[in-house]
């Protein structure tokens, strides 16, 4: 009895365990209806002609998903690219598509979609994986890459291409000009009032037995605008040196001293003239803004410059400085290239160099041959700008490519050039007279 109790209580267990063990196999079955059958391989690839930081992924899609990813609008889902440093762990979402952020394109023949994925580090090796997200539900595994990959950071960008045009066009203007002015060829530069007043205002001081004063901004050597100031200081000097005038030049910065007066040596030394230099004419006064300008301002009350020069940065101090030369009734060129500050130079002095033409007159003044060809390369720059940013306005205003506006805006330019060379070159023909 005991015997037939047991067999029948085996067979109940076995019975049952059958039971349990085609539900679990029912279950995975049910929860594996969506994923794949296989899992594909992800196409990794290093993006060409970047700065090593992005990388190439070719998805494989199956014909319903693919199908699912053509029509944008009513797709229920989107496919999303996870990323993690090692294989199996822990992957961040990097992209998704749909939305399309136009590095996404299709291909039809091979059922793929590839995109690219930016941000990444060099030197770090990358594991890619592509799950299809639904709006419900779990995410479902699609394809995935089993061997790391990493960015190599090219040679060249090849999405700067424009920019090096625009850099080798500029550098052979450069180039260009500066072996015209070498051979002879003169470069017109437009007149500069302010600089042509040099000689006028230092006569002027000349006449009446006062001093010239020179101003070169408030800011230390590594401000370009410095820099300009004291290019003009040597002009000025070599002028005040050839008339006999004094140069006085305040500075608030002590490296800016000790080149004003390597720049007044130099100047006095070209002009024949090295016993009359004078290196206590450039001394450093204070770094402090207002102290400085106050200690100017005493200066100019008390010697009554003939000429004040204004050449550098300039800020809130620079109405102060043109309102007290004013106030002397001393001839005052200004050049500065803070646009704030202009308006108080222009209303306040006689003269004044706005903006480029600061950094314009060492040429100007000077006539070299490399700084005049640099000035007119310069030149062919802006135009370059110019031309690109009236077609990229066209461009983005009537939808329309790039390259064809350029077309139409260069030929639109061309015409009115050609029609005023042809009109120049009548006029500047010499008219022959016949005896009557």
């Amino acid at each position: 009895m005991q015997t037939s109790f047991l067999k029948i209580l085996k067979a109940f267990a076995c019975s049952l365990s059958i039971v349990l063990l085609s539900a679990i196999v029912t279950s995975a079955q049910e929860t594996e209806t969506d994923q794949p059958s296989n899992i594909k391989e992800l196409f990794i690839n290093d993006r060409d002609w970047d700065n090593g930081d992005s990388l190439i992924i070719t998805v494989p899609l199956t014909d319903s998903y693919y199908e699912k990813l053509q029509d944008l609008e009513q797709v229920e889902g989107h496919l999303l690219i996870g990323m993690s440093e090692e294989y199996g762990g822990a992957y961040r979402p990097v992209s998704q598509f749909p939305p399309n952020d136009g590095t996404w394109n299709f291909d039809e023949e091979t059922k793929t979609l590839t995109g690219r994925v930016s941000g990444l580090t060099r030197h770090s090796h990358y594991f890619f994986r592509a799950s299809w997200e639904p709006e419900v539900g779990e995410l479902i595994l699609l394809a995935e890459s089993t061997e790391p990959m990493q960015t190599r950071r090219q040679w060249f960008i090849g999405e700067k291409w424009n920019l090096a045009f625009v850099g080798f066009v500029i550098c052979g203007s450069v180039i260009f000009f500066i072996e015209i002015a070498k051979r002879g060829h003169p470069l017109k530069v437009r007149k500069i009032a302010g600089l042509n007043a040099v000689d006028e205002a230092v006569g002027r001081a000349t006449e009446m037995g006062r001093s010239v004063l020179f101003v070169p901004g408030i800011q230390d050597l590594n401000d370009i605008q410095t820099i300009a100031g004291l290019n003009i200081l040597s002009h000025v000097a070599k002028t005040a040196a050839e008339f006999d005038a004094d140069v006085e030049v305040p500075t608030s910065r002590a490296l800016v001293m000790t080149a004003a007066r390597e720049t007044l040596q130099g100047s006095y030394l070209s002009a024949g003239r090295p016993d009359a230099y004078n290196p206590d004419l450039a001394y450093y006064v204070t770094d402090e803004q207002f102290g400085y300008v106050a200690a100017v301002s005493g200066t100019m009350v008390r010697e009554q410059p003939a000429a004040c020069f204004y050449m550098g940065a300039f800020y809130a101090e620079s109405l102060i400085l043109a309102e007290t030369g004013n106030s002397i009734g001393a001839i005052q060129v200004a050049g500065t290239a803070e646009p704030s500050q202009l308006p108080f130079f222009v209303a306040a002095c006689d003269y004044t160099l706005i903006g480029e033409e600061l950094f314009a007159a060492s040429a100007y003044l000077s006539g070299a041959p490399e700084e005049l060809g640099s000035l007119k390369g310069q030149d062919v720059g802006k135009i370059i700008v110019a031309i690109g940013i009236i077609t990229g306005c066209i461009a983005a205003t009537i939808n329309v490519p790039f390259f064809s506006v350029l077309i139409f805006v260069l030929i639109a330019c061309a015409i009115p050039l050609a029609i005023w060379w042809i009109l120049s070159r009548e006029n500047s023909q010499p008219t022959l007279h016949t005896p009557g």
